[in-house]
């Protein structure tokens, strides 16, 4: 897998990293010398993660869960961390259909797509401000891009998504002053569990592609949505 390497190793925190496009970062970004702390519900059946070399430390979190996050950010104490990857996320289920619609698994996927991601961003935002270079990067789609026609169907997931990200753009406005940069990203369609075996991109080429991406990010850059492969993307 190709990474970027970098001179000054950096403390990364990855949710839903047991998996996927998750996992994926986590290999990237241990590869280049940093410690990853990787946040997943079920550390014990995390064993793909666990087989990961280098500097990677799993830690139990539910992002939906506000009990789990108050509890992770306290295990994360006082430490510096450099970037903040939200990754964890959910498709919704099968049931999203104009008539067919299931209520209560809309509102779970606005819980963990689009108030973890804020909640987690909130609880750790003094650690964030320690740093020189502070990331915060959402992993949204282009399927809930305002600018693109895509068809029609899976509502709770297009509109969780389509949420995270003016979520995202408005806390890059709001933590400018602070120099954290904040971005929504758009991964690809990618062969992960969600994606599915048609997908078009791998997950070792997503994850490198957001790896460099993220190692590179600039102020100038915040508030902006961006590809995996580092173009920019319409809202």
């Amino acid at each position: 897998m190709a990474t970027v390497e970098t001179k000054t190793a950096e403390t990364i925190v990855i949710t839903g990293a047991n998996r996927g496009i998750g996992l994926g970062l986590v290999r990237c970004f241990a590869a280049a010398g940093h410690h990853v702390v990787a946040a997943c519900r079920q550390p014990d059946k995390a064993e793909a993660l666990r087989l990961v070399p280098g500097a990677v430390e799993i830690m139990q979190l539910d992002v939906a869960d506000a009990v789990s996050s108050a509890a992770f950010a306290r295990q994360i104490g006082t430490r510096t961390i450099d970037v903040l990857i939200n990754n964890a996320g959910v498709m919704g289920g099968n049931k999203q259909g104009f008539a067919n619609m299931d209520y209560d698994a809309w509102l779970r996927t606005f819980e963990i797509n689009t108030l973890g991601p804020f909640r987690l961003t909130s609880l750790l935002l003094p650690n964030l401000k320690q740093s020189k270079h502070a990331r915060v990067v959402t992993i949204s789609s282009q399927m809930g891009a305002f600018g693109l026609d895509m068809g029609f169907g899976t509502y709770a997931y297009r509109s969780s998504k389509s949420a995270v990200s003016k979520v995202m753009q408005v806390l890059a406005l709001e933590l400018k002053a602070d120099n954290i940069i904040v971005c929504p990203v758009h991964p690809g369609w990618v062969q992960t569990d969600m994606g599915g075996a048609n997908a078009q991109i791998p997950v070792e080429q997503s994850a490198g592609g957001l790896f460099k991406l993220i190692s590179t990010l600039t102020l100038a850059q915040s508030g902006r949505f961006w590809t995996w492969d580092g173009r920019e993307h319409i809202w």
